[in-house]
């Protein structure tokens, strides 16, 4: 006989909604896409480090949950611009907590080759600076 409580089952509208925003770049896309209408180009430049084919894919992938709205404006040259749904800022929210997590549990990739850093809670104080000579 085990103390431990029953576990129950994740509910599978979580888990899809938590595989889809937390497919790789996905997050990112979808926080440069809650500053406004964006290009191809800008949202490429926000992200770092995704392909071409990455951003494409994830792209429709938004766009086919319906939270990515792709604009085709008919000028020379053709202009594409994404924007979210209804639906996609509805995430923000959510997002916003994550960013907020993150700021204080995710240390930047610079502090964690160089600063020694504790995660920090309320109560906690930061990490003490290390000098570098």
């Amino acid at each position: 006989m085990t103390d431990s409580p029953e576990i129950s089952p994740v509910c599978s509208r979580f888990h899809r909604a938590i595989e889809l925003i937390g497919s790789r770049w996905t997050g990112a896309i979808l926080q440069t896409l809650l500053q406004g209408k964006s290009r191809y180009a800008a949202i490429k430049a926000a992200v770092p480090d995704i392909t071409d084919r990455m951003l494409s894919e994830r792209l429709r992938s938004l766009e086919a949950e319906g939270l990515v709205l792709r604009a085709v404006i008919p000028e020379t040259p053709v202009k594409v611009e994404y924007e979210l749904t209804r639906k996609g800022r509805e995430l923000q929210d959510a997002l916003r907590e994550i960013a907020s997590w993150a700021e204080r549990w995710i240390p930047l990739e610079k502090e964690t080759r160089e600063t020694p850093r504790r995660p920090r809670g309320h109560a906690d104080r930061p990490a003490p600076k290390v000098k570098h000579a």
